[in-house]
This record gives structure tokens, C-alpha cells and sequence, in this order.
């Protein structure tokens, strides 16, 4: 199960994204523990309250759950992962929420503690969080028996295309696949050792290279989004500055994006758009069946989880009519009746209570397993709309590329701005030595008695 986690702020826009439904298909409030509401929105307010009384910034520790695609994880399943988790932190008796998500067929959780001690009102200090939690997932792979990333058996050998959230965000925002974009970018690294040869490489994917404002190299394209090349490439920037020595002579983003925009004639802007249209729109059939699933399973659990409260309810009328009233009551409490109900009727409360959850997990695994294989098929539509993208970004690129004749190459660009600092140069030798010539001559010939010349 792989865990991340940061400390943060800013309980109630975390509340809003935690109860979103605008990127998840089924979203539930599983628990709230040490909280007065029990609504989401107002608990949070209730952090916010509390941390107000302290200096503490960021009171949130909020961490999500991500199990393994394909793995069946029950509600027990990630509330014994939370449990670990809080006794490894120390959080065991701080305030948390603990939500469940549901998208692509795939179920996460996502858990939030409190960092307020409310008793010493003070925030604890979450040191080296991000081993402690990379322990707790190890052994959670190794309890369900899920094949371990190697990435945490030894770091070198992580994989090079896993992407982070900026890194997926900035993919979507250009509408492209971060995992194609990481391996063209890794690509054009690792089988070019130069600059020129990086340069070609990229352009053939239909990347140009420019020198950014702040990443030091970028790559730009076609839609006049930069890449950081450094951590796209997944290499540090010292690789970059060695690979790239005359980055100064690269163009600057802002001339790169101008040459792209006017190269760009009509036809290629109807192509960019339609390769864009068609990222955002699904197969319709695909489509249309995945919005009927998504609403007939809220449907079917709605009327699931109403059921499941009725009988609750039912049964604990039946339960508390078997408690004796009156001087029956009495009467049983000496003879020790009254004891053995209660056991009874606990007992049967928490058998109740357990065949509800396992009654629930049922109908949310059938449920996941329908929607995976539409999944499936929405994959292998994604997988070809992707390729396709490539392909014409490639052959764009190709057309700018070729278009690109008012920006001189780098070789000849870093040419003559060298040969323009040493022409610079030249005149400021030469006039360093009229100077000391014109010196000489005012001072040739003057006598002891004509004092300093000023």
C-alpha cells in the first residue's frame, strides 16, 4: 500500500476536496473520531478553531492510502493500515477523519489527524514521518502478499516514468499522458550526448529547447507548455549544466514560443485542437455506459445502506425489548438474569454490526469489479488516443522544425555571439592602448619644475 503524506493547512478547502465529486466516482464519510459534528465540513472547522489558540501553521496531517491495482481491500483492511499508522506516528489519541474514494474501478482512503495536542495545546512534531511510513508499507505489502515496487526494496531501482501530482497536473493542463511525456523526454536523454544531439533528439518528439526563467533548461512544445528537462529527465541539474554547458545560447522561452506561434498556420491549429478534443472525449459508447454504471451504483447503494439502517434499527428495538421493566427489572438484576442479557444482546449487536460491514465490502467489491472491466476498455481507448497524440505532435514538430530557418542553430548561434564578445573585446584592447599612448605623449618632454599634471 503506498502512503503519502504532508503536514498542511487549510481545513476547509481539504473538507471541499475530500467531499468532491468532480474527480471521483463514489465518495464516503467512513469515520470521524473526537470530533462534536459529525459532518466533515464543521469538524474541520472545529481544527481550525483549535489551532487558531496556537502559532501552529500547518495543524493538518493529512495522508493517503493507495493499495495496489487490482488488490481487494476491505473497510477492516484500512482501518487496521490507520491503526498501524497512528501507533507508529503517536496519533493514536489526536482527532481524525477518514474518507473513502472511488475512481477508475480503483478504491483509496484518504486519512487526516489533528496535530493539536488539545490537552497541552501544543502541535506535535511529525519527525522523519516519511520513513517511519515507508516501514508501515513495506509491511503492509508483505502481510497481503503483494508484489512489492522495487523502488522499496532497493531506491536505485525505482521506476524512472512514476510521475508526481505537479507533474500529472501540468500533463493534464496540456492534455497529454505524463507517462508518454516522461519516457520521450527520458529517451532523448539517455540516447544523446551532446547538446546538438539532445536538441534533435527532442525536436524529433516534438520538444524544442530553451533557456528558462527559472529551471535553467526547458523543453517546450508544441502547445507552448514548458518542461522542466531536468525533472522530466529525472536527473539533477548538475547532470543538465554538464550536458548542456552553453545553455546561455539557447533561446529564451518567450522566442521559442513566438517562433512556434508563428509557424503555426490554421491547419496545424485545427489539428492541435482536435488531438485536444479528442484526449477530453472518451468513446461515447464507453462514455455513456460509465455515467449509467456510476449512477446506478450510487443508486443501488443508497438503497443498500437504507436497507442495512432500517434492520439495524428493527433489531435494536428487538434487543431492548428484551430488557425486563418494572419489578421484573428488579428482580432480574438480583438474580443475575439482567447480566446475561446484556451479554446476549451485546454479542448479537456486534455480530449485527460485523455482518453489516462484510455485507457492505460485498456489494462495494462486485460493484468495483463491473466497473474495472469498463476500465479495462477505457485503458486500451486511452493507450490508443495517446499514441495517437504522439504522432501528431511528431509530425507538427516536424513541420516547425523545418519551418525554422530565422532561428539560427546552436552551434551557430553560440559561433557568433562568441565572435561577437571577441570583436568586443579587440576594441577594448585597442582602446586601452591609445590610451596609454596618448599618455605617454603628454607627459614626454615636461621638466622636473612643471609639477604633477592634473
Amino acid at each position: 500500500m503506498i502512503l503519502k503524506a504532508k503536514e498542511r493547512g487549510n481545513a476547509r478547502q481539504l473538507a471541499s476536496y475530500l467531499l468532491s465529486m468532480r474527480d471521483n466516482e463514489h465518495v464516503e464519510l467512513h469515520d470521524l473520531r473526537g470530533f462534536v459534528s459529525d459532518d466533515l465540513e464543521e469538524a474541520f472547522e472545529e481544527l481550525e478553531a483549535i489551532a487558531s489558540q496556537t502559532k501552529c501553521k500547518k495543524p493538518l496531517f493529512s495522508m493517503s492510502l493507495n493499495p495496489p491495482e487490482g488488490a481487494q481491500v476491505s473497510r477492516e483492511d484500512f482501518e487496521q493500515a490507520v491503526a498501524r499508522i497512528e501507533r507508529k506516528l503517536e496519533l493514536n489519541d489526536h482527532a481524525r477523519a477518514l474518507v473513502f474514494h472511488e475512481k477508475d474501478g480503483r478504491r483509496h482512503a484518504h486519512a487526516v489527524w489533528s496535530r493539536i495536542d488539545t490537552e497541552e495545546m501544543r502541535a506535535k512534531n511529525m519527525s522523519f514521518y516519511k520513513q517511519k511510513l515507508m516501514d508501515v508499507s513495506r509491511d503492509l505489502y508483505l502481510e497481503h502478499g503483494w508484489d512489492m515496487p522495487k523502488g522499496m526494496i532497493d531506491r536505485s531501482m525505482r521506476n524512472p516514468l512514476n510521475y508526481s501530482r505537479a507533474e500529472w497536473q501540468q500533463a493534464q493542463r496540456s492534455k497529454q499522458d505524463p507517462k508518454l511525456i516522461k519516457a520521450a523526454i527520458q529517451e532523448c536523454w539517455k540516447n544523446s550526448d551532446g547538446t546538438d544531439a539532445l536538441k534533435a533528439a527532442l525536436e524529433e518528439k516534438g520538444f524544442f529547447l530553451a533557456q528558462g526563467d527559472r529551471r535553467g533548461v526547458v523543453a517546450v512544445d508544441v502547445r507552448v507548455e514548458t518542461f522542466s528537462l531536468s525533472r522530466w529527465s529525472g536527473v539533477k541539474a548538475k547532470d543538465v549544466r554538464e550536458r548542456i554547458p552553453d545553455a546561455d545560447f539557447l533561446p529564451s522561452v518567450l522566442d521559442t514560443k513566438t517562433h512556434i506561434a508563428s509557424r503555426m498556420t490554421d491547419k496545424l491549429k485545427t489539428y492541435i485542437h482536435e488531438v485536444d478534443e479528442g484526449y477530453k472525449r472518451a468513446s461515447p459508447a464507453i462514455e455513456y455506459k460509465r455515467q449509467q454504471m456510476k449512477a446506478r451504483h450510487g443508486e443501488e447503494r443508497k438503497a443498500e445502506y437504507s436497507r442495512i439502517a432500517e434492520r439495524e434499527k428493527r433489531e435494536q428495538l428487538t434487543r431492548a425489548a428484551r430488557l425486563p421493566k418494572g419489578f421484573s427489572g428488579i428482580w432480574s438484576r438480583v438474580t443475575g438474569k439482567l447480566s446475561k442479557i446484556k451479554d446476549l444482546n451485546e454479542m448479537e449487536a456486534l455480530r449485527s454490526w460485523q455482518r453489516d460491514r462484510t455485507e457492505k465490502d460485498a456489494l462495494v467489491t462486485r460493484q468495483l469489479d463491473e466497473r474495472q472491466r469498463v476500465q479495462d476498455a477505457v485503458r486500451k481507448m486511452r493507450e490508443t488516443r495517446a499514441q495517437e497524440i504522439m504522432q501528431i505532435r511528431k509530425e507538427i514538430a516536424a513541420y516547425v522544425a523545418m519551418k525554422r530557418g530565422d532561428i539560427p542553430s546552436l552551434a551557430k548561434r553560440a559561433q557568433s555571439e562568441e565572435q561577437a564578445k571577441s570583436k568586443m573585446r579587440e576594441r577594448g584592447r585597442q582602446g586601452s592602448d591609445g590610451q596609454r599612448q596618448r599618455q605617454r605623449e603628454r607627459t614626454r618632454g615636461r621638466g622636473d619644475d612643471r609639477g604633477r599634471e592634473f
